[in-house]
């Protein structure tokens, strides 16, 4: 089994829940297909660099899972038969990519384990002010 990672774009026009759906729709097939997800992450909406299909920001979302080479043509076929995509890119990583990957879902989770301590000193460093 190869690891691969997908990156894909959904229209801005999508509400919230159909965002959701579309993704939950793309991560059911790659599971009902016997592949393993890794990781899964939603980086929200975010600006384009260039206009696709009249259109400058998208909702961006990254899966990593492992599977059979077999499994990104039909997951390619998939993405191209639903009109909520404007763009997808999957490849195969590499050892190094791999490694990389790890290294960053590391950071990511470290940042996010640390961001709520940073939230709540912020608050008591404001409620401290308010009773002086």
């Amino acid at each position: 089994m190869n690891q691969y990672e997908t990156v894909f774009i959904l229209t801005p026009v999508l509400s919230d829940v159909q965002m959701k759906e579309a993704v939950e729709k793309f991560k059911d097939f790659l599971v009902s297909n016997g592949c393993e997800m890794v990781n899964e992450e939603m980086w929200g909406l975010r600006k384009l660099a260039y206009p696709i299909q009249k259109k400058s920001t998208g909702f961006y979302c990254l899966f990593e899972f492992k599977g059979d080479p077999t499994i990104v043509k039909k997951l390619d076929t998939v993405y191209r038969r639903d009109e909520r995509v404007i763009r997808f890119l999957t490849f195969r990583l590499d050892k190094y990519a791999v490694a990389y990957a790890e290294k960053r879902r590391h950071v990511r989770a470290e940042k996010a384990a640390q961001a709520p301590v940073e939230a709540t000193a912020a608050e008591t460093e404001t409620q401290t002010t308010k009773e002086d």
